[in-house]
């Protein structure tokens, strides 16, 4: 028996996925949540094989919610958005539902999941989706949702002084505090604004607005001091890409 979740913000959405689901008596409906922080509390507590997830749900997205999951179950996406870069989606999560979808429709999708003999390469399936759609979900621009304890934190790029490189993750340097992120240097590089944040060395990046000036430090290399006083290596490279970007 393969355990499953809904979460979806819109109640008639969820009915519908419940009602399809009807049909497929190995899949138990474990529970229904309506918004992204119920969801992951359910997915941590029930550990479930499978997903029905929507992308856009108020306080945190389908893809902010995933990327706080240690162990992403497998994920059939259902979205009544196109812009998401579908064909790639498909390639990756076990199906994408573009809403409103048929019962023909939905029956494939599940059926394809039934057909995966081993569940946990969908994990690496879509901590790959969530890669390639970094640059397609407008909330990746403007936020970073973390993981702290058992909270999430929501914090706004705005408030983002630079970023360090540490170990497998990324400490997010901001005013209150250092915040953890399971994501690569590359990663923020590509998603980040390149006009407001920029790669100084292959540990830091920095936002532009913090910078207060740049001294000289070793040959060919610079310390960038920001306005909190800290100071930030510059590589010659980084140098170069600074100089392109305040315009000297």
């Amino acid at each position: 028996m393969k355990r499953a979740l809904i979460i979806d913000d819109e109640p008639l959405a969820r009915m519908v996925v419940r009602e399809y689901l009807l049909d497929f008596k190995d899949i138990e409906l474990i529970q229904e949540c309506n918004d992204g922080f119920e969801g992951l509390k359910a997915i941590q507590q029930h550990q479930p094989d499978l997903v029905f997830l929507d992308i856009q749900m108020p306080k945190i997205t389908g893809f902010e919610m995933l990327e706080l999951v240690e162990q992403p179950p497998a994920v059939i996406f259902a979205t009544a958005f196109d812009q998401y870069a579908i064909k790639a989606f498909e390639a990756h999560a076990v199906d994408y539902l573009l809403k409103p979808f048929s019962k023909e429709r939905f029956n494939k999708a599940v059926e394809k999941f039934l057909a995966t003999a081993a569940p946990k390469p969908a994990a690496k399936q879509t901590e790959e989706l969530l890669e390639t759609a970094a640059t397609q979900s407008p909330a990746q621009h403007e936020r970073i949702v973390v993981k702290t304890g058992t909270k999430v934190k929501i914090i706004p790029v705005a408030d983002v002084e630079y970023l360090q490189a540490d170990d497998d993750y990324v400490s997010v340097i901001t005013k209150e505090g250092s915040y953890l992120k399971n994501k690569t240097m590359s990663f923020f590089e590509q998603t980040l604004d390149p006009n407001h944040f920029v790669r100084v060395h292959r540990s830091y990046i920095v936002a532009i607005q913090q910078i207060t000036r740049i001294d000289p430090y070793e040959k060919d290399a610079h310390l960038a001091i920001l306005k909190s006083g800290a100071k930030i290596p510059v590589s010659k490279t980084g140098y170069v890409k600074l100089k392109q970007v305040l315009g000297i």
